[in-house]
């Protein structure tokens, strides 16, 4: 970015103390470029590019920083409290709320105490809500409007108090004990005639969140009404606050790392990785480790029970790579896309029968094609280097049967475990791939032999 190209020659106008001219290049830039620059600046550097900023750009650009460096920023400045002061006053309500929930305790309480009263009661309040729901992601800047009043009044009212609000895209229609009645857009406003009531443009169909809604449902709805704000109520329908799609997006990010690091077989890190200490990071992957190296015992004490099997046909040692990983593969494929489908809402618990159904039949496809493959490989095997011996046939046969029947039992591990997980009231991305792959291991191995002691019993075995 533009920043990080001028990097050096920036911190040379900070050294040179030639900060009049470097505000004349600043204010020419975006807020994320400026935030970007910020990012990659060393500590005294980063509190002087912020010093610079007049004091809108500087909120703006404060609210694209990361947390961490939020709060580097925060700790630099602390002794500077009336700039502080009319910082954190300017910053928008829900990205206050993000910030003093992700600082310690101690300097939350600090920060507090330096918010007018009017922020310090809207602070205090959006923090009462639980973590995790809409209430944290909330701001209180919005445009409200009473329905008898005339579109020019509306307008007129827009233009004394919109300059500070959130978004103006949609105006908010309240009664007089501030119940949310209905929701309009500004088009229709500037397309009304101004003698006109709020009241003829109403249709009363809205849609809006509870404070205590958790936040997935706000990302469902988001996108089912694709909407760039949605109005937040209490119980009783008075309205609160809304919230906005930037903030949404960044929670439905979070969420979806979330459970990409779970599908991977990772306790989901609370920080970025290059952020999260080494010891955190190990802890986090220790503890799903050991898991499937617990499961994977199972596997070991299959082969100890096949044991007879395997010495007197060692050739069947040959094939269990394959069988195995062909099992892992498909449950690890079908884990993966039932995790998605339930996460972004395509499939419920109630589809599990539909899925079922579907991952049968599917199973029974990939696991034909690839029992063709592995069948293939047995003849070709046999008639190129005369590998596999007289009984290559019925081997062959071994290995294309137990294809099959490992890739349907991998497929349906996979479809059905983030649905039992989910009934549990657990997060579907806990039954990884990793955890699949490990239970088709298993399984696999079971399959194979069983089915070489039914088939080569007399021959082979």
């Amino acid at each position: 970015m533009l920043g990080e190209l001028l990097k050096p020659e920036i911190q040379e106008m900070i050294r040179a103390g030639n900060l009049k001219a470097l505000h004349q290049v600043l204010v020419e830039w975006e807020p994320p470029e400026i935030a970007s620059l910020i990012e990659d600046l060393p500590s005294k550097d980063d509190v002087v590019i912020l010093r610079l900023l007049p004091h809108d750009l500087a909120t703006t650009t404060f609210e694209y920083l990361s947390p961490d460096k939020q709060q580097e920023l925060i700790e630099a400045l602390i002794q500077q409290k009336d700039y502080l002061a009319d910082l954190l006053n300017a910053l928008s309500p829900d990205d206050r709320t993000a910030l003093l929930e992700e600082l310690p305790g101690h300097l939350s309480q600090r920060l507090l105490n330096m918010l007018s009263t009017e922020e310090r009661e809207v602070a205090l309040r959006l923090l009462g809500y639980p973590e995790d729901s809409v209430g944290r992601l909330m701001t209180t800047d919005y445009v409200a409007v009473h329905p008898g009043w005339t579109v020019q009044q509306a307008l007129d009212h827009i233009r004394r108090v919109g300059n500070d609000k959130e978004t103006l895209n949609v105006i908010y229609v309240v009664d007089d004990k501030r119940h949310l009645v209905d929701d309009l857009r500004i088009r229709s406003l500037l397309l009304a005639d101004p003698a006109a009531t709020l009241a003829d443009l109403m249709d009363e169909r809205f849609i809006s969140l509870r404070a205590r809604d958790d936040q997935e449902t706000a990302i469902q709805v988001f996108r089912d009404y694709d909407r760039v704000a949605l109005p937040v109520t209490d119980t009783a329908g008075i309205l609160l606050g809304i919230v906005t799609i930037d903030d949404v997006m960044d929670v439905a990010e979070e969420e979806a790392t979330e459970d990409i690091q779970k599908i991977g077989g990772v306790e989901a890190l609370d920080d970025p990785y290059i952020d999260t200490p080494l010891f955190t990071l190990v802890q986090k992957r220790a503890k799903w480790l050991v898991v499937l190296f617990l499961g994977e015992m199972f596997y070991t004490t299959a082969m100890g029970h096949f044991e007879d099997e395997i010495a007197r046909a060692v050739v069947l040692t040959l094939f269990i790579p394959l069988i195995i990983s062909s099992g892992g593969n498909s449950g690890s494929q079908a884990a993966t896309l039932i995790i998605r489908a339930l996460s972004i809402g395509e499939i419920t618990l109630r589809d599990w029968w539909r899925v079922m159904r579907r991952e049968v039949f599917s199973g029974l496809a990939l696991g034909a094609i690839l029992g063709l493959i592995g069948i293939l490989r047995v003849v070709v095997g046999e008639a190129v280097f005369a590998t596999y011996g007289p009984h290559w046939l019925p081997l062959a046969m071994v290995v294309g049967i137990s294809l099959m029947g490992v890739v349907i039992c991998g497929t349906l591990a996979g479809s059905m475990l983030p649905f039992i997980m989910k009934r549990l009231g657990a997060d579907p991305a806990t039954s990884s791939a990793p955890f699949v792959a490990t239970l088709a291991d298993v399984t696999g191995l079971v399959i194979y032999f069983t089915a070489a002691a039914l088939l080569l019993s007399g021959t082979l075995l």
